[in-house]
């Protein structure tokens, strides 16, 4: 193969990175301007022109997905295998050396990776052990806990409680937890990343081997990686590593998980030598776009500046619509898909787009309404989550006492006293006799319930009597309002982390907002809490749209990044949705 071949595919810019002499490069690739291009002609050009041995290589990626396309593109260039290059995410990477050198970091040789779910579950058993109240520390958010020290590189012994009660407690289940991986040989994600740095840091042999072995290392999406990541690339590159990293402020959107755009210029500073490339031709988008894009991001001042700039057509101009509310804002889109139709666009060109996925409700409403198919990408449909089902419960028990499955999901949530063991007794009572648990729970399952089970669930009893009665004269959405602010679901869901606590409260505020607008039908002859209830239950019952069928496709912003629609709808830009409300008074968080 020939250097043309090589660069010949490349604009300036590129050619200027790919063809870059062997120092430390940063790479501001912004959005649409071929970085993926970049990184692959950069492995060919050191492969077939600088002549570096694959074993040399390595090659980071943020998903497993892109590290895939990486080797098959580079394969695809050279025309010949290149399985001695080491390409992987992360973690993947991290893996294979723990693997490697289970010993030296610690580990069993067959120690075992939990994911998530399995994590969660292991800190939940923890707790119960520890016979801690699990109503006052939630395990999600002492799991969140664990993993944000982990990503900032830190173990129990180095976090200062700094005085308080709750900080020393979470502390010292971290330590627990600990004990127990480390007595079980388990490992979760954020462990492997930390236990592969703590690996370069406690064996300075086993790091002097690698920095020798990979002379060159290329990082994709860098301004995505936490504290640990980067500290551990800074120390595989050591003096003599040469760096590659491409990344873009302008695509920082997961501050929130730990990601550090601040890498970006660290990266200037730890490799004094570091030459910069910017790439700002853009493939992906008109003129007209990006014109729009430019002249917003440039009000932020943190920014390395650039100006992405495009050969293309300038497009068609950027429509805006000022709707009066939610619902209008509904119809407007569903006249603008529509229109594409009649047109014959695809329904799949088309993405509506959210900051938060309470607001895809009123949309698959719309969707539904005007038998248009669509899918939530990377999400539950708004029925289905979560907190809308426990909200319904609550709903459905002041409609109709005898609804034994609303009641067993709400009788003890938020936790209240009513085990597992008493819901058996009520539920086995009511079976053996006919009745519903409500019937059973009155009668405290015909006196089979401790004196201190039966007055938990006399408790709850009451609380939805008191909510029937209070909620009775209240118009519909004043009805919801007051049994989610009553029930105690609001405070349960605020243990929990702060961006899931307020995802869920966001989506029980916008049941809210649905009861409010909620129209029954003119022949419906059930009361409006009950026509509201129905009406819930058939939406949440009306599959997503087929894998193969033609639908719209809904996401969050988030959800969106790297994906591509001829046809993309942006939602609520207004203060408190777009920017979000939390980031008005950060100003990191209002450029971001």
């Amino acid at each position: 193969m020939d250097v043309t071949s090589i660069i010949e595919p490349l604009n300036d810019a590129q050619r200027e990175a790919v063809t870059a002499p062997s120092a430390p490069l940063l790479v501001v690739a912004g959005a649409g301007s071929g970085k993926t291009r970049v990184l692959v002609h950069r492995v060919a050009w050191l492969l077939q022109v600088e002549n570096v041995s694959p074993l040399g290589i390595l090659a980071v990626t943020f998903t497993n997905k892109a590290a895939a396309e990486m080797r098959g593109r580079i394969e695809s260039l050279l025309g010949l295998p290149v399985s001695n290059l080491w390409i992987g995410t992360f973690h993947g990477l991290a893996h294979r050396l723990l693997r490697k050198h289970w010993r030296e970091a610690g580990l069993p040789q067959s120690f075992q990776i939990i994911d998530s779910d399995d994590q969660q579950r292991l800190i939940r058993r923890m707790l119960k052990n520890m016979e801690v109240d699990d109503s006052v520390w939630i395990p999600r958010e002492v799991q969140w806990f664990i993993n944000n020290q982990k990503d900032e590189g830190l173990r129990p012994d180095d976090i200062r409680d700094q005085g308080d009660q709750n900080r020393r407690e979470l502390i010292h289940f971290y330590r627990s937890y600990q004990e127990i991986c480390e007595h079980s040989g388990l490992v979760d994600f954020a462990e492997l990343l930390l236990r592969s740095l703590e690996l370069w840091i406690n064996n300075p042999a086993v790091l002097e081997r690698y920095q020798r072995r990979f002379g060159h290392l290329l990082v994709d999406e860098f301004q995505d990686t936490n504290a640990v990541q980067y500290e551990w690339l800074r120390r595989l590159a050591g003096d003599s590593g040469i760096p590659f990293a491409v990344g873009d402020d302008d695509q920082s959107i997961y501050r929130w998980r730990g990601a550090r755009v601040e890498n970006l210029q660290k990266f200037r500073r730890h490799f004094p030598g570091a030459h910069t490339v910017k790439l700002e031709q853009n493939y992906r988008s008109t003129a007209t776009i990006l014109k729009a894009a430019n002249a917003i991001i440039e009000n932020n001042s943190s920014r390395m500046k650039k100006k992405l700039w495009t050969a293309g057509s300038e497009g068609e101009p950027i429509r805006i619509y000022s709707a009066y509310n939610e619902r209008d804002e509904a119809d407007f889109i569903i006249g603008r898909i529509q229109e594409g139709q009649n047109q014959g666009a695809a329904r799949s060109d088309i993405a509506i787009l959210y900051r938060s996925n309470a607001q895809s409700r009123v949309f698959e409403e719309a969707l539904l309404r005007n038998n248009i198919p669509y899918r939530v990408f990377g999400g539950q449909r708004f029925f289905e989550r979560a907190e809308i089902k426990d909200a319904l419960a609550y709903l459905r028990l002041i409609a109709s006492r005898d609804d034994d499955a609303s009641f067993e999901r709400v009788v003890n949530l938020p936790t209240r006293g009513i085990g597992a063991r008493t819901v058996d007794i009520i539920r086995q009572y009511a079976r053996a006799n006919a009745i519903s648990m409500w019937q059973a729970a009155r009668t405290a399952a015909g006196g089979q319930l401790s004196g201190r089970a039966a007055n938990a669930a006399g408790a709850f009893l009451q609380l939805i009597e008191m909510l029937d009665r209070d909620t009775g004269d209240m118009a519909l959405h004043e009805q919801v309002d007051h049994a989610i602010q009553n029930s105690g679901l609001i405070p349960h869901y605020r243990k929990q982390t702060r961006d899931r606590a307020e995802a869920r409260i966001e989506n029980l505020e916008e049941l809210v907002s649905a009861a409010r607008g909620f129209e029954p039908d003119e022949e419906d002859s059930l009361p409006p809490l009950e026509a509201f209830l129905s009406n819930a239950v058939l939406e949440s019952g009306e599959a997503q749209a087929d894998d193969w069928e033609d639908c719209v496709q809904l996401m969050t912003l988030h959800t969106a990044k790297g994906l591509e629609f001829p046809v993309v709808i942006i939602t609520g830009m207004e203060d408190g949705l777009f920017p979000h409300s939390r980031s008005l008074n950060d100003p990191d968080g209002l450029e971001e």
